[in-house]
């Protein structure tokens, strides 16, 4: 969890330009229509008070006329309340969820940047781990909460100046006689509402201060059971295969078994917070009319000015209570606001560490010739030791090269020249002109019609049904072209040699000057993979070919070797 002080600062920072955001100015209409409304939810308070007021007034006067004036007074308080409250629902709920949306696509758009969605996953995992739960989970809680939050903040405030008016003026004077000193006192019921409050509100804090770690630490491991849950479900196929059932459920009881603890803490938490509000609540229930009730008897007020006075103090009593109250809501804001500025936080290191500000990092620039160059070209481990040769080499427009070496070398060379891998030494420069193609050993068939699949990332209106079925036949798979249109998880169904056949239908439709192929046919026969090698060959002549495999019988393809 983060640490740093100004949290709340870090998160206006990071959430509030969404009031200047492009759509601000009906962003801002709502936001003035809410407060407006706010404004009209206290004002309805106030006349509730006063018509209650009346209403006793009446009672004790025993008056059927005046009760049924109230009686349609009320009527029209009825309605107008309800209007207020719909409205106030409707602009609150269009406000919530457009914020929610601008922060989750700021937040995605930099998690997704530049491949930092991968890059991010070797750093340390406390301030990252769970990113999927980050963005849908706490950031819909860090937006939504801020929301009642602030209204209720700013209802409170209002509540609170509009009712110490009235209580003030409900409160007369009296006198507290100690011994012979005799102490006038102006608006007593507003300084026992004050100070019932605030010893209430310091009481309340030290009871729920333990909730706010141990709500943190809750959200972290529900997280982290829901990652081991897709998890398994990812490989559902695998387990059922070898039959691991009863080991995922051990490690998934396991995992649960983090929530248990946790669980047990917030209990404890909850536990202290259960007896200080349930205590509260009784006592303002009748704090007011005990206090209020010395003028009734003496005769300074009637029963509807004592049942005004109650009510306004237990209204202001609520406004000055607004910290004791939300203290649940305030615990797992400020969690999620964490758990979210954290992986900014993280993003935002990573930018810095991996730019070319030192000697250890790789450098990659976009150049206007037509080649790939190594210039003096290290690879480095996460902890920065150097785990291949020194690379200086150019790579020429149609050329055919077979990378050898270590293999995990070689893919994070791959990614270097994806500028997904920074550590290291050197610089690396790509054409800028020309569009870098990898190849990894599992092509990503996202969910969705076959049609789609092949031709992500693209959408299937840029490539012609028909060419999609002339290059099916061609890899010996036409009996998929049937499938085109049909909706499925491909990467379930398909066995993977057929899957990495797809892939490289997925490079002929887009024609690359330059290919990189990660053991991209490994699946396949060794006489298959020659067969894909030649094809890619044939339809793209102009195209260099860069290649990771360990099938022997493929070297014969490559024009030379280099090694890492």
């Amino acid at each position: 969890m983060q640490k740093q002080h100004g949290f709340f600062l870090q998160f206006i920072k990071l959430a509030g330009p969404f009031w200047s955001s492009r759509n601000r100015f009906e962003i801002r209409k709502d936001t003035a229509v809410l407060i407006v409304l706010t404004a009209l939810q206290i004002y309805m308070a106030v006349l509730i008070t006063d018509w209650n007021a009346a209403l006793f007034d009446a009672l004790e006067a025993r008056s059927m006329q005046q009760v049924m004036v109230q009686v349609g007074i009320l009527v029209l308080i009825f309605i107008a309340n309800i209007t207020i409250t719909t409205m106030h629902l409707i602009v609150k709920r269009r406000i919530l969820i457009g914020w929610r949306l601008w922060l989750t696509q700021l937040v995605t758009a930099k998690w997704l940047d530049k491949g930092r969605h991968y890059q991010v996953t070797f750093m340390p995992k406390n301030s990252h781990d769970n990113p999927d739960g980050r963005i849908a989970e706490d950031i819909r809680i860090a937006t939504e909460e801020a929301i009642a939050l602030a209204h209720g903040l700013f209802y409170s405030v209002l509540l609170m100046f509009s009712f110490t008016s009235i209580l003030w003026t409900l409160s007369g004077r009296i006198d507290l006689q100690i011994g012979s000193l005799q102490i006038p006192i102006v608006g007593y019921l507003v300084w026992v509402a004050v100070i019932y409050s605030v010893l209430a509100s310091i009481l309340g804090w030290i009871t729920g201060k333990p909730l706010t770690s141990s709500t943190n630490e809750r959200q972290t491991e529900e997280a982290n059971y829901r990652h081991d849950l897709i998890l398994a479900q990812e490989n559902s196929l695998a387990i059922a295969l070898i039959q691991g059932e009863k080991k995922e459920q051990e490690r998934l009881l396991k995992s649960f078994n983090g929530i248990i603890k946790t669980y047990a803490l917030q209990t404890v938490a909850w536990k202290q917070i259960q007896i200080f509000t349930s205590g509260y609540s009784v006592a303002s229930m009748g704090l007011p009319i005990l206090a209020a009730a010395p003028r009734y008897i003496a005769g300074a007020i009637s029963l509807g000015t004592l049942m005004q006075a109650v009510q306004s103090f237990q209204q202001l009593v609520a406004a000055l209570s607004w910290p004791v109250n939300n203290m649940a809501a305030i615990a797992k804001w400020r969690t999620s606001v964490e758990r979210v500025l954290s992986l900014v936080k993280a993003l935002d290191d990573l930018d810095h560490d991996i730019s070319c500000l030192n000697s250890h990092q790789i450098c990659l620039t976009k150049v206007d010739e037509p080649r790939i160059k190594f210039d003096n070209v290290a690879i480095a481990g996460i902890d920065g030791q150097v785990i291949s040769a020194v690379i200086d080499h150019e790579i020429k427009p149609g050329e055919r090269v077979q990378i050898v070496g270590r293999v995990s070398t070689a893919i994070k060379l791959f990614h270097a020249v994806a500028d997904l891998w920074p550590w290291g030494s050197g610089h690396i420069e790509v054409p800028k002109q020309d569009v870098l193609f990898f190849m990894p050993p599992r092509p990503y068939l996202p969910p969705g019609t076959l049609y789609d699949a092949i031709c992500y990332p693209k959408t299937h209106e840029s490539f012609d049904r028909d060419l999609i079925k002339t290059l099916l036949n061609m890899a010996k798979i036409g009996d998929l072209a049937e499938d085109l249109d049909k909706v499925n998880d491909w990467e379930d169904l398909l066995p993977l040699g057929h899957q990495q056949i797809l892939g490289c239908i997925r490079v002929l439709l887009h024609r690359p000057k330059w290919l990189f192929i990660q053991e991209a046919f490994n699946s396949l026969r060794a006489d298959a993979e020659t067969q894909i090698l030649e094809l890619l060959a044939k339809e793209l002549p102009d195209t260099a070919i860069i290649s990771i495999t360990r099938q022997p019988n493929a070297e014969i393809f490559y024009n030379y070797k280099l090694k890492v």
